[in-house]
Parts: structure tokens; C-alpha cells; sequence
């Protein structure tokens, strides 16, 4: 478990890592979520709302199994209930990590998760192909006629 707290903690460290109810709801609004983790010690409200933001943000939700203490310490609070992985590759390792501990549970999450990364590169992939063939990466300014 410590190995997961510790890709939580160098989530946030990176930026990639949004704490707390409103700034994990406001992640998941604007599809920038790629997993939501929540405390195992969360309350049933905090359930709902988290259920609701991942639903809504169409990321993945998975229950850290820890208590809302241990994930605040991780992240230097007092306490913290939900938070929000903005970057694909940290969330697969996060969730990668949680499954090498809990496979039966987290291994479907995993293999989810290495779908949308693999996808994702095909994307990449393809756009960096369309922009050498038109000619490099930025399009030339476009010069205005003095009156």
C-alpha cells in the first residue's frame, strides 16, 4: 500500500493530481479525470458525489483501500476523501501498483486502463503523422497589408 501512497504523493508532486471534493468534481467536469480515487474511510455522501463525478466525467473510480487519514498524510493534509489523476500514465501506475496487491479487484481496472493508454498513442501517433505530411508542426503567420 505504501508503494500506491507513494504514486499518489509524486501525482501531486507533478501537478497531475487534483485534492478534494470540488476540484476532483470540477476535473471530472471537464473530462480532464482519468481516475478518481477515493477513500476507503469516505462517507456515503462523498460516495455519491464521487459515483456521480466519475459517471459524469467518464473516468474510472476505484476505492483506495486506505482511510481518509492515510491518503491525506500521502498528501500532506489532514485528511482527504477523493482525489482526481489528471495524467494517463500515473493512473495506469497507480492502478497497476493497487492491482499487483489486490488483482482480483483492481486487474479489470488495470487492463482498462492499459486500453485507453494504447489508444491513446495510436492518436498521437496518427496526428504527428498528418502534421509531417503537411509540411512541419506550426502553419506560417499570415502577413496583413499595411493601409
Amino acid at each position: 500500500m505504501n508503494d500506491t501512497l507513494g504514486m499518489i504523493g509524486m501525482a501531486l508532486r507533478a501537478g497531475r493530481l487534483e485534492v478534494g471534493d470540488e476540484a476532483s468534481g470540477d476535473a471530472c467536469r471537464y473530462k480532464r479525470c482519468r481516475l478518481l480515487l477515493l477513500a476507503a474511510g469516505a462517507g456515503e455522501g462523498a460516495q455519491r458525489r464521487a459515483a456521480y463525478f466519475s459517471e459524469e466525467g467518464q473516468c474510472l473510480l476505484a476505492e483506495v483501500p486506505c482511510s481518509k487519514e492515510e491518503l491525506g498524510a500521502a498528501l500532506g493534509r489532514k485528511s482527504c476523501a477523493m482525489a482526481a489523476v489528471t495524467d494517463l500514465g500515473l493512473a495506469q501506475a497507480i492502478v497497476r501498483r493497487m492491482a499487483q496487491a489486490a488483482p482480483e479487484q483492481y486487474g479489470g481496472m488495470a487492463e482498462r486502463l492499459r486500453v485507453k493508454a494504447e489508444r491513446a498513442a495510436q492518436r498521437r501517433g496518427k496526428n504527428a503523422k498528418v502534421r509531417q505530411q503537411r509540411g512541419g508542426g506550426k502553419r506560417p503567420p499570415v502577413k496583413y497589408r499595411k493601409k
